[in-house]
């Protein structure tokens, strides 16, 4: 695997996408740094670069950063007998850099943007805190997801659940740009129909659903509630939001139509598919509202229709 290999979405098993869009930066980038000076030659760079077996080195003072030492610039060096010379002679001076805070979907799109091995990591204040590169994030992807296969193997407690005459009611509340939490809410109602034993279709089409209007409110809209109520015969989703509303309901409602930003569109999101696929998936399906929200209601049977 080379270095400049990154981890991309497009094929990637559907755990590890949601893992994505929930972790940032900090949590998966290389925190112990070997950095080198302006003043370090380019033998003093390759000596540490070899003892610490990485391809790469910063150059900062103080935590300001000024450009990087790659192994093809300490070859250039020796073909050209300059190994003598200092990193500020030689370092690449404009480089592309990540933030801590950044979601690491933003960042996997950069890396496979600009297919460098490695990319400095700096904080809110500009201070270089960390080094990212594509090792770094399968093996935390790996690792969180050895977690999350622990968890679903394990027996949790259930949340308390509404629960009268025979009708399940739970509701789930979203924010604004919240990825970290997105899908957790589809994810509960798709468990809590597998448990009462609902055909793995009707919970597929059902989960579905909850998802897209659950990502809806979290790219699109300043927040909402999602409500899930589990009749003997239906599951029911009302998603209402908080607002800025749609203002072309009938355009929503075209496979490729979208109001996202170019950010929630490089986290892979936005692509203008969650309100048709709902309505796609659903037996019944209707959508309402102003500048003051949108309300969408879907719902499934859960039985098949009598033969007539």
């Amino acid at each position: 695997m080379s270095n400049s290999f990154i981890l991309g979405t497009d094929n990637a098993p559907s755990h590890m996408i949601e893992l994505m869009y929930r972790m940032k930066v900090w949590d998966v980038m290389t925190r112990e740094l070997r950095v080198g000076s302006r003043t370090s030659t380019l033998a003093e760079l390759q000596g540490i670069m070899r003892d610490n077996n990485i391809s790469g080195i910063p150059i900062a003072e103080g935590g300001r950063l000024y450009g990087i030492i790659s192994m093809d610039d300490i070859i250039r060096c020796l073909q050209q007998g300059a190994m003598g010379d200092s990193a500020a002679d030689r370092m690449t001076k404009n480089v592309i850099s990540l933030e801590d805070d950044m979601p690491l979907s933003f960042a996997i799109s950069t890396m496979e943007k600009h297919r460098f091995g490695r990319f400095p990591v700096l904080n809110k204040h500009g201070e270089l805190v960390g080094i990212l590169t594509s090792r770094d994030i399968l093996v935390h992807l790996l690792i969180a997801m050895n977690k999350e296969m622990a968890l679903l193997e394990s027996s949790l407690n259930p949340q308390p659940t509404s629960e009268a005459g025979g009708v399940l009611i739970r509701e789930y509340t979203t924010r604004k740009f919240d990825f970290e939490n997105a899908g957790k809410a589809s994810t509960e109602i798709k468990k809590i129909l597998v448990d009462r034993g609902i055909g793995s279709k009707i919970a597929r089409k059902v989960a579905v659903a909850s998802y897209e209007l659950e990502m809806n409110q979290v790219c699109h809209s300043l927040g909402g509630t999602l409500s899930f109520k589990l009749t003997e015969e239906t599951a029911e989703i009302v998603a209402q939001d908080l607002g800025p509303g749609i203002e072309d309901l009938e355009s929503a409602l075209i496979e490729g139509w979208s109001t996202a930003n170019e950010w929630v569109r490089s986290l892979g999101f936005g692509a203008g598919m969650g309100l048709p696929n709902t309505k796609r998936v659903s037996d019944e399906f209707s959508i309402s509202g102003g500048p003051s929200g949108t309300r969408v209601v879907t719902s499934f049977r859960l039985r098949a229709e009598p033969s007539v």
